[in-house]
């Protein structure tokens, strides 16, 4: 506990009261969040929440920001990203701690969001430098067409506990360097977290004299969501979470017509097939179903094995469940920490009646797990279930280090049709040497996902590609590629250069 409580120290979190912020200044006038690791169960600190006050005042101080950060060259935006990077290079070890003991994730995987922070800062500072747009040969004579991008204003994001800075972080470095302000929502779950965020940017904000609002933050609970939601004054809400809490979302803005990038529920698949090399199908399959204790939007939830080789990767799967090391996710040895909390503790045991009821077998049984080293109560053991791929259950997505093991026959259409038949289209991944059936699962009538992989597990995705999935996750893309067009407004330049006016599609229009 060195690191945390030197960490605490350094940022104030143990006297900390206030849970917005415009930047350098610090307020709230809302209920109070308390936050509890689920490591020990204890209480880590106390936050209040922000009002409806508190977001106007946010939404005015943004707007004012706004007009002056636009301005600002956007390399020269690049550069206080830049620097932002360097700052999360300096507290990657504290704010990864931070992260692991705050939402429960092992502290490598802790480390391991905080570089995702870095590598998208470096990803869009070389982004600032190429905010292209097209040019158009125009029908008319001596007349120039091109296209550019301009910022929208402000962007709202809605962030979950699960990855509690990564997804900020995705947003807010693609924001900052288009031209926009951001007000981030975080979850309630994890306020600590942002506001250690919050303590970083600034720190680089005021030491280039930006403005305050361009970095804002406002911590509560599903109401504040709704503010957001609601606000003409915000044009783009980026929301990550539930596709329950999408689609209440996607209602609120769309009825303003506003924008929305959504990313929502998963129910993930790895496909192995017989030409599958079952020491990486193991590691990629454990490592999916049970990194960040299931809890990730790219877990994997199904895995679809041909009969042929159904049973070796069955008892290969026992055996790697059974030296699965499950406890604090400070201590390195620990493979997997707790759920989050008490209620995704439930949500996994009513997961686990559901399996029984509908006729599923346990190959490794579920347990909540109880002594000293548990006692916070969010731990439980993560559960390998024989089942039908038609089950009600198998269609849902639980939050919990639960693996369906479903058996195909035949060919790889097969196999795929299963997995396409679940209402959520995020991560998918096909096992196989066989160049054939990589590439059948790769066309047009494969994987119906927004990511589709080959010889590598559903999760962990890399910042350079687009990330986002189809039907129920929203449709929504994040990060890399060409993402950073969501957060800016496309316009269409027509320039005359002559002392002629013709009109387009050879209209004539005499006066006189």
């Amino acid at each position: 506990m060195k690191d945390l409580n030197q960490l605490f120290n350094k940022y104030g979190l143990n006297k900390l009261s206030h849970g917005c912020s415009t930047g350098s200044e610090w307020f709230s006038s809302g209920e109070k969040i308390e936050s509890y690791s689920p490591v020990n169960g204890k209480l880590i600190g106390e936050i209040s929440s922000g009002s409806k006050n508190d977001f106007d005042h946010i939404v005015q101080v943004s707007k004012k920001a706004f007009k002056e950060f636009r301005e600002i060259p956007a390399p020269k935006r690049g550069e206080l990203v830049r620097q932002f990077g360097n700052k999360l290079r300096e507290e990657k070890e504290l704010l990864g701690t931070l992260v692991s003991y705050e939402m429960g994730k092992s502290y490598q995987e802790g480390l391991g969001e905080v570089q995702e922070m870095i590598d998208i800062c470096d990803f869009a500072v070389g982004l600032s430098r190429q905010l292209h747009g097209l040019t158009m040969h125009s029908e008319r004579p001596t007349h120039r067409m091109y296209e550019q991008y301009h910022p929208l204003g402000i962007v709202g994001i809605i962030s979950a506990f699960n990855f509690p800075v990564a997804v900020w972080s995705w947003n807010v470095a693609l924001s900052w360097v288009c031209g926009n302000v951001t007000i981030w929502k975080p979850s309630e779950k994890t306020p600590l977290c942002s506001i250690v965020c919050q303590k970083i940017i600034a720190e680089v904000l005021k030491e280039n004299n930006i403005p305050e609002g361009v970095s804002c933050i406002i911590n509560g609970d599903y109401k504040i969501g709704e503010m957001l939601s609601q606000s003409k004054d915000i044009p783009l809400i980026s929301a990550t979470g539930s596709t329950r809490m999408g689609k209440i979302v996607a209602e609120k803005v769309g009825a303003r017509l506003g924008k929305t990038l959504l990313e929502l529920g998963g129910n993930n698949a790895i496909i192995v097939t017989p030409e599958a090399d079952l020491k990486m199908t193991i590691m990629g399959s454990v490592f999916g179903a049970v990194g960040t204790c299931g809890q990730r939007c790219t877990s994997t939830r199904r895995l679809i094995v041909h009969e042929k080789i159904y049973d070796k990767v069955k008892d290969a799967l026992i055996k790697a469940y059974n030296q699965i090391k499950i406890g604090d996710p400070l201590d390195t040895n620990n493979h997997v920490g707790p759920l989050i909390d008490k209620l995704a503790v439930e949500s996994y045991q009513n997961a686990i009646s559901q399996v029984n009821k509908e006729g599923g077998h346990w190959l490794v049984e579920g347990e909540v797990l109880s002594g000293d080293q548990y006692k916070s109560g969010c731990y439980v053991k993560p559960a390998i279930a024989e089942v039908d791929h038609s089950l009600k259950i198998v269609h849902q997505e639980t939050f919990a280090p639960i693996l369906y093991l479903i058996k195909y026959s035949g060919e790889i259409q097969n196999a795929i049709e299963i997995q396409n038949e679940v209402d959520q289209g995020l991560s998918s991944a096909i096992m196989t040497n066989n160049l054939m059936e990589a590439e059948t699962f790769l066309s047009p009538w494969g994987s119906d996902c927004g990511i589709a992989n080959v010889n590598i597990g559903t999760s962990g995705a890399e910042i350079g590609g687009a990330f986002g999935g189809e039907k129920d996750t929203g449709g929504g893309r994040e990060s890399g590629s060409d993402a950073w067009k969501v957060y800016m407004r496309r316009q269409t330049n027509t320039i005359n250069f002559s002392s002629e006016l013709p009109l387009a599609q050879g209209i004539k229009f005499d006066i006189g």
